[in-house]
């Protein structure tokens, strides 16, 4: 099992000396503790003279590397990462500059982060290549926060040699993009100090740069094209990032013009449309709801150039036949792609849970992850598919498994994602005691998560458990999400808190949740429940907008309150003239008022909406109407309404026959 390593504000860093060969004791020099990061505006100042010199020339070193047997081995699929790990560690070639880079990119690579990070730990000397390697890896494999630490650590180092590179930029931008508008701030931070470097008009950190505001930005990609405007040398990957930003946004239109204009581009460079170039067409065609008949032309074009076979494509491909519900088609292409990624296994994954085929995803996740490196994306949609398992009991035993596969693979301590959404399995499949541990587990805990053990609590009936959660939330100085509130007003009306009710109603004010319908429906309930009737009716009326379950909780604090009939039908002919139509839940709430009174004419003049509306077929409708003509003393209609559910009839339909007849004292029927 891992050890869990430290974080990198205290990362140690060892440097050699160029005097150690001279020195009287031949031990490396004393490590040294890293500063904490210094934010990234406060770096600019002393570190941009350095960052805008030209990089040195590279030092000088033999043309082969005297172990390059041991990387021609490696990259002819003759050795694991663990096996030149293995060998360098006998030959003695652990402090190899070049050799650790290179290990150093090959656990990245395969997803073992912790490995590669341990790895790095033990390095005696770091370069550019090593740094970067490092945050390339926590990119790859989705884990943004640690990537970005690393990036700020190895702002703090200062050395020449340690010095950002294109690459570097390029996946530091990479991870912005994947964090998306939240980390806007610190794109533009990033893209600042860009700019003041030779790297300003790189080619590839410009192509990352429209990446990234295409995915970080909110409505039009206008920084995402003015930074395409201003790049000097435009490329093929240039033209795809822009088209892939349009697509994205469901622009075809501008898709398809900027693919136009590439094919008329007089530039120098030799543009061919590629993978890439069709796979934003694909994409565009995709979101898009009225472009089938583009979308038949694109593959058309896409087949005719043979790259239909390319991972690229027909990752966009499967993921475009599944978002459609084709799932056939999308299986296989999936499986007559040669080769397959952790993207091309999402898009299949995710189509499949669309159309409710969890356990067919589960299954090919299954039969798949000894040749797909998955990412943490992969993990925490297969974790949701696996909750909604028909059968829990399958569910936890394949959540169970999956769970033993996060761990070994590290990702569980990098991503809290995956730990929420291990949280939500476990409660979706009834083992809530292995939820509340999962998250007990947690070193860090951010609003998702209070939300999901808070929610998960409250709908398996533990109602102190999820208050206790929700006051050791706010302990911790996180705010109450919409879900959170819900949960806690639940909790506090099956307790009938009225005092604890009124402590989340204020988080809701203060925060403002309660200008959202669900929220002020909860607060309806809960007050309800705690016989505050006044307090009910002021959140009601105060209330924005109803909907029907607005209209249906008020009706049921009217029932359970023993409200006056005519109260109850003025509500309900309110609703009406509103044009909410009414369900199964308000029929049964009028009649519950409407029972204890026997008012019979009413109960029919029910009955006949109810029989307008179609909800007659509903067994707890049909019972509600049985209670009521059975109190109204019209036994006749009882029982002709009972003949008619024969093939529905369940327990309380029975009772409500049986209480009849007793209580209109026909003891022997």
């Amino acid at each position: 099992m891992n050890r869990k390593l430290p974080p990198f504000p205290h990362l140690t860093l060892r440097f050699s000396s160029s005097s150690s060969s001279s020195s009287a004791s031949p031990s490396p020099p004393p490590p040294r503790r890293l500063p904490p990061p210094v934010p990234l505006r406060d770096l600019l100042a002393h570190r941009l003279p350095l960052l805008h010199s030209p990089a040195p020339p590279p030092r000088s070193s033999p043309p082969v590397h005297p172990h390059a047997d041991l990387l021609l081995r490696r990259r002819s699929g003759e050795a694991t990462p663990e096996s030149l790990h293995l060998e360098l560690v006998k030959r003695g070639l652990t402090h190899d500059l070049f050799l650790s880079n290179h290990l150093v990119n090959s656990y990245a690579k395969s997803s073992r982060l912790a490995c590669a990070r341990q790895v790095f730990d033990c390095m005696l000397e770091r370069n550019a290549v090593s740094w970067t390697c490092l945050v390339s890896g926590y990119v790859l494999s989705g884990i943004t926060d640690e990537a970005f630490r690393v990036f700020r650590a190895m702002l703090g180092v200062g050395s020449e040699c340690s010095r950002p590179t294109s690459f570097t930029f390029g996946s530091v931008l990479r991870a912005c993009q994947d964090a998306g508008p939240d980390k806007l701030g610190f794109a533009v931070q990033v893209h600042g100090l860009v700019s003041k470097t030779v790297y300003a008009s790189n080619t590839t950190v410009c192509n990352a740069l429209i990446s990234m505001y295409g995915n970080c930005s909110v409505g039009l990609p206008i920084q995402a094209q003015q930074v395409f405007d201003s790049t000097p040398v435009r490329d093929i990957i240039t033209w795809n990032a822009l088209m892939s930003v349009y697509a994205k946004k469901g622009h075809v239109v501008s898709t398809f013009t900027l693919f136009t204009a590439m094919l008329r581009d007089d530039s120098a460079i030799e543009l061919r449309p590629n993978e890439h170039t069709f796979g934003s067409l694909i994409t565009a065609t995709t979101v898009s709801s009225c472009s089938s008949r583009v979308l038949e032309q694109v593959l058309a074009r896409v087949l005719n150039s043979g790259s239909s076979g390319d991972l690229y494509v027909g990752s966009a491909l499967v993921s475009a036949f599944a978002r459609h519900g084709m799932l056939d088609e999308a299986k296989n292409i999936f499986l007559s792609l040669k080769e397959r990624n952790a993207v091309t296994l999402n898009g299949l994954i995710v189509g499949l849970v669309k159309q409710h085929c969890s356990e067919e995803a589960v299954g090919i996740f299954m039969g798949t992850r000894d040749s797909v490196v998955v990412n943490a994306d992969t993990y925490v949609v297969l974790l949701g598919a696996i909750a909604e398992f028909s059968v829990p009991e399958d569910g936890l035993m394949k959540g169970t498994e999956l769970h033993g596969h996060v761990l070994r693979t590290g990702l569980i301590d990098l991503k809290i994602a995956i730990s929420n959404s291990l949280v939500n399995m476990y409660a979706k499949c009834g083992a809530i005691d292995k939820a509340c541990r999962v998250f007990q587990l947690l070193c860090t805990r951010d609003r998702v998560s209070w939300n999901t053990i808070i929610s998960v609590l409250d709908q398996n009936g533990y109602c102190e458990g999820a208050m206790m959660k929700y006051c050791m939330m706010r302990q911790d100085c996180i705010s109450p999400s919409n879900f959170a509130a819900i949960s806690g007003l639940s909790s506090c009306a099956s307790l009938r808190l009225l005092s604890a009710g009124q402590q989340v109603h204020c988080d809701a004010v203060k925060w403002g949740l309660d200008l959202d319908t669900s929220v002020s429906n909860a607060l309806v309930k809960m007050y309800g429940e705690c016989g505050a009737r006044f307090e009910c009716w002021e959140v009601f009326n105060s209330m924005a907008e109803h909907d029907v379950v607005s209209w249906n909780s008020i009706m049921g604090v009217m029932a359970n309150l023993r409200a006056p009939i005519a109260e109850s039908v003025e509500v309900f002919s309110k609703m009406m003239r509103s044009g909410l139509a009414p369900n199964k839940v308000t029929f049964v709430n009028l009649l519950a008022t409407l029972s204890p009174s026997c008012v019979l004419e009413l109960g029919k003049q029910v009955h006949a909406v109810v029989l307008k509306h179609g909800a007659i077929e509903d067994t707890a409708v049909d019972n509600a109407l049985m209670s009521c003509y059975a109190k109204s003393g019209d036994m006749d209609s009882c029982e002709q309404l009972f003949s008619e559910i024969s093939g529905r009839r369940d327990a309380v339909s029975w009772n409500s026959m049986i209480s009849g007849y007793i209580y209109n004292g026909h003891l022997q029927e």
